[in-house]
Order: C-alpha cells, then sequence, then structure tokens
C-alpha cells in the first residue's frame, strides 16, 4: 500500500467520524444509513433524512465525476447490485442496524450490542471474500 492510498484511507475515515461526530451533537441523532433510508418516508424528521440521504448521493455523484476510478470499480452489472442491495438490506433488518451506525456510532459509544454486530460483520465479510475468491 502507498502513502497515498494510507492518506486517502485516513482522510476518508477521519471525514466519516467527523461527519458523525457533527450529525450527533446538530440534530441528535445517529448516522445510520440503514435507519435513515428505512424512514425516510416517515412524516416525522423526513426533511432530515431526505437531505442527509441527497447529500450521500451528490457527494458520490462529484467524487465519481472528480475522480472516476475511485467509485464502483467492483460493481459487475445492475443484477448483482441489486442482489447485493437485498442482502445488505436483510443483513441491516436482522443486526438492527448497518455498519455506519453500529461500526462508526455504536462503538465509538461503548455499545456492547455494536461491538458483537461489528464483530459478525466482518467475520461475515471474510468468509465471503474467501469464498467469492476461490470460485474467482
Amino acid at each position: 500500500m502507498s502513502i497515498v492510498s494510507a492518506l486517502r484511507g485516513l482522510s476518508g475515515g477521519a471525514l466519516i467520524g467527523l461527519a458523525a461526530a457533527m450529525l450527533l451533537v446538530v440534530h441528535g441523532r445517529i448516522a445510520g444509513v440503514s435507519g435513515i433510508l428505512g424512514r425516510a418516508a416517515q412524516p416525522d424528521g423526513r426533511t432530515f433524512r431526505l437531505g442527509f440521504l441527497a447529500g450521500l448521493i451528490a457527494t458520490g455523484a462529484l467524487i465519481a465525476a472528480a475522480l472516476p476510478g475511485a467509485v464502483g470499480g467492483a460493481v459487475r452489472g445492475l443484477p448483482a447490485l441489486a442482489i447485493a442491495g437485498a442482502l445488505v438490506g436483510v443483513g441491516t433488518t436482522l443486526a438492527n442496524g448497518c455498519t455506519s451506525g453500529h461500526g462508526v456510532c455504536g462503538i465509538s459509544r461503548g455499545s456492547p450490542r455494536s461491538l458483537i454486530a461489528v464483530a459478525t460483520f466482518m467475520v461475515s465479510a471474510a468468509l465471503t471474500v474467501a469464498v467469492a475468491g476461490a470460485h474467482a
């Protein structure tokens, strides 16, 4: 890994942490993206949720335009993306939260439930990579 890659990862992680901290301090809300998406249609807090989601999409679009190779390199077509999205939705429902809610916010708050959830995410990810790598 080059120093540039390490600095990009460090700066990206720092920005995610800063955004999650700001959301908690300013709005009193946890940056759990799956929960925000799942409740976007509810009238209570709809403006906040839709604004948050629009910001995620706009930021991704800006990064993709500025650095085309930095986003979406692993996507293997719309069907694979749809299946992956559905599996993530099922997983976040079962875990009562996602990697952003548990990993960034829950662990930083010392939540035992989040520690177990993140350990489960990581083991599942490692197994998925091992199985996918064996069949590639």
